[in-house]
């Protein structure tokens, strides 16, 4: 069991440090709100992931097995979000306007702040299918969902620890200056990666509608 869980979280850490919805909503509410807000949204973003684990656990896989168009029919939702948002991030970077990666300058209460990261983390598609892949994994190496279950505090821990490094480096005035004067770049880097996201997301839709 222990082998499998470090295999699995290796991947669970890459996958949570490379650009998605979670790190978009950190990073805007981080240079918005500052370092507080940011990191009550890396709680919530935690706490949702609770909640993937004890889902993936009760049977997640089981459902969307039962019910194959269900997930074809996310991963198109899914991508098709990524994509836009991608095409909002490289639009920005060639108008020099309406950036996609916006400060979050709305005023967020402690909870409004939790309960952003929570909801990100929920209807997160990436997350969706890391977790699909994570309970077909985890069950197939013999575990049973109580030990699947424990899974779920590791990657809650990996994902305060990871987020909330980017909730504090973006909640500086060093930062907040970087990304004035770099915004384009981290535009561009952004927009790429979730263009990319979610064509992959597109073209696993397209495979699953063949016969």
């Amino acid at each position: 069991m222990l082998q499998s869980f470090l295999l699995v979280f290796l991947g669970v850490a890459a996958a949570q440090a490379s650009p998605g919805p979670n790190m978009f909503a950190v990073i805007g509410v981080a240079l918005g709100n500052g370092r507080r807000a940011a990191l009550l949204v890396v709680a919530g973003i935690a706490s949702g992931t609770l909640v993937w684990a004890a889902m993936a656990a009760l049977g997640l896989g089981a459902v969307f097995a039962a019910v194959p168009a269900l997930l074809t029919a996310l991963k198109f939702i899914g991508g098709a979000y990524l994509c836009y948002m991608g095409f909002r991030g490289l639009r920005a970077v060639l108008r020099g306007t309406d950036s996609a990666l916006r400060a979050e300058t709305r005023p967020l209460s402690d909870l409004a702040a939790w309960r952003r990261g929570l909801f990100v983390v929920l209807t997160n598609p990436k997350a969706l299918l890391m977790w699909l892949a994570l309970a077909t994994f985890l069950f197939g190496t013999g575990l049973n969902p109580g030990q699947v279950l424990l899974f779920g505090p590791a990657v809650a821990l990996s994902s305060a620890l990871i987020y909330g490094c980017y909730g504090v480096m973006f909640s500086t005035g060093l930062a907040s200056r970087g990304y004035a004067r770099f915004w384009r770049w981290i535009e561009a880097a952004f927009g790429t990666a979730f263009g990319a996201l979610g064509l992959t997301l597109l073209i696993s839709g397209i495979r699953d509608l063949r016969p």
